[in-house]
C-alpha cells in the first residue's frame, strides 16, 4: 500500500469519527435546548464545524477511493481535501 494512501486513510478516519462526534453533540444539543438556552448560542459555531468536518469527510473519502483504485481523477480530489484542512487549522488557531 502506498504512503498517500495510508495518510489518506488517517485523515478521513479522523475526520469522520470527529463528524460523528460532532453530530452526537447536535443531537444533544437539540435534545436539551429547550431547558439550556446558551445550547441555543452555540448552534452556530456547532453548526459551521459540522459543515467543515462533512465537507472533509466527502473530499478525504473521495481522495482516498481515487488513490486506492488508481482513477485519473485522483488529483482533482486531493486538492479540497488539502484547501480544507488549511481552512479547519486557520479556522481552529488560537
Amino acid at each position: 500500500m502506498r504512503p498517500s494512501v495510508v495518510l489518506l486513510g488517517f485523515v478521513l478516519g479522523t475526520a469522520a469519527s470527529i463528524l460523528f462526534s460532532l453530530a452526537g453533540v447536535a443531537v444533544i444539543f437539540l435534545v436539551l435546548g429547550s431547558e439550556y438556552p446558551r445550547f441555543r448560542t452555540e448552534m452556530g459555531s456547532l453548526g459551521v464545524s459540522l459543515a467543515l468536518f462533512a465537507l472533509l469527510t466527502l473530499f478525504a473519502g473521495l481522495s482516498f477511493y481515487g488513490f486506492l483504485r488508481v482513477r485519473p481523477w485522483r488529483g482533482a480530489a486531493l486538492i479540497p481535501t488539502a484547501v480544507l484542512l488549511a481552512v479547519i487549522g486557520w479556522y481552529y488557531w488560537p
